[in-house]
């Protein structure tokens, strides 16, 4: 059973995908997100779900205050259920754009983002996520010190951060492992942080 673990619909279920979704576990996102509330304050905050999936991820920072919500996804059905999950929770904030996460990103930004979720299939190649990170940079998707974070498996390669992002640290949860950066902006150069997200 995926649920949202905190706020205002703490506790609500959320339905998921037919199969080729793997929603990220209560557990990882209960750690996730205590992680991120340690660095920022999610009210206010604009986020951006890649690969959204059943929504786990983007719903569960409106639960906690978030301002808005864009959750990309590339299989119809399952953006119908995530449609489903929005309006299960009352969470009008979220909006749903149906599309290859490679080709939403190649467009102009649709707002600048605080916060960036990627949950990509595990069997993505790391090349393709770096992709996206690069898009997210180069069409004025980010925020500047927006936190971005990507659930990966533990067998896949570690990202390597464009210029621009300060990566931390990756933690691992069982077979799960999150990457995360902060965005420096097109002009800086990265730097590794030595804290995890």
């Amino acid at each position: 059973m995926t649920r949202i673990v905190a706020g205002t619909a703490g506790g609500r279920r959320l339905r998921v995908p037919p199969a080729g979704t793997r929603p990220t576990s209560d557990r990882v996102r209960e750690a996730l997100f205590s992680s991120i509330e340690a660095r920022m304050d999610l009210d206010g905050v604009r986020v951006l779900d890649l690969y959204a999936g059943s929504g786990a991820l983007g719903l569960e920072a409106l639960s906690r205050g978030a301002e808005a919500a864009l959750l990309v996804e590339s299989d119809r059905r399952a953006a119908a259920v995530l449609r489903g999950n929005i309006s299960d929770l009352g969470l009008a904030a979220a909006q749903v754009r149906v599309g290859a996460v490679a080709q939403v990103l190649a467009q102009a930004g649709a707002g600048v983002f605080d916060l960036v979720f990627a949950d990509p299939p595990y069997d993505l190649p790391t090349a393709a996520v770096e992709a996206d990170i690069g898009a997210l940079a180069a069409h004025g998707w980010l925020a500047g010190d927006a936190l971005l974070l990507v659930e990966r498996s533990i067998r896949s390669a570690e990202i390597a951060w464009p210029a621009g992002f300060a990566g931390r640290a990756p933690k691992r949860y069982g077979e799960t492992r999150i990457e995360s950066a902060v965005y420096l902006g097109t002009g800086a150069v990265d730097s590794a942080v030595p804290a995890s997200v």
